[in-house]
């Protein structure tokens, strides 16, 4: 799974949410794209089951990129603790995405081939997505 080698701060703030993403909504190596049309955080387990799901179905032919990480940890507090006594302990590990965010980017294989493993990949997600390719 990817996390983050070190932290500057160990338990963040949750955010704010504003707006389309300005940017990594252009396919920069790839031929084929899933992109987000909806925000939210991605964890690091999803992000990983969508890479394994994309690269078993091109049977590890082509080119893979992901185009997010997990940079925000998420901090949770245990099972039947009462409120109070401060917030929780590091958790797992986010990747923030805005609507129109490239996620992952796909090369070396057919249009029909990266658009079926892009919608498996889709599955694992929680945010709706679509296929885009290089005009």
């Amino acid at each position: 799974m990817l996390l983050p080698r070190k932290l500057k701060h160990r338990k963040v703030f949750k955010g704010t949410y504003a707006g389309p993403a300005t940017r990594g909504t252009e396919l920069e190596f790839g031929d084929f794209g899933l992109k987000t049309i909806e925000r939210g955080w991605l964890s690091s387990r999803q992000i990983e089951s969508s890479r394994r799901a994309m690269t078993r179905y091109v049977k590890r032919g082509g080119k893979i990129w992901i185009r997010i990480f997990p940079h925000k940890p998420v901090t949770a507090k245990p099972a039947e603790v009462g409120m109070g006594g401060g917030k929780g302990g590091l958790d797992h590990f986010v990747a923030v995405v805005k609507p129109g965010t490239i996620l992952f980017e796909m090369s070396g294989v057919e249009e029909a081939i990266a658009d079926e493993a892009m919608r498996l990949a889709a599955h694992k997600l929680p945010l709706k997505t679509k296929f885009v390719r290089n005009a």
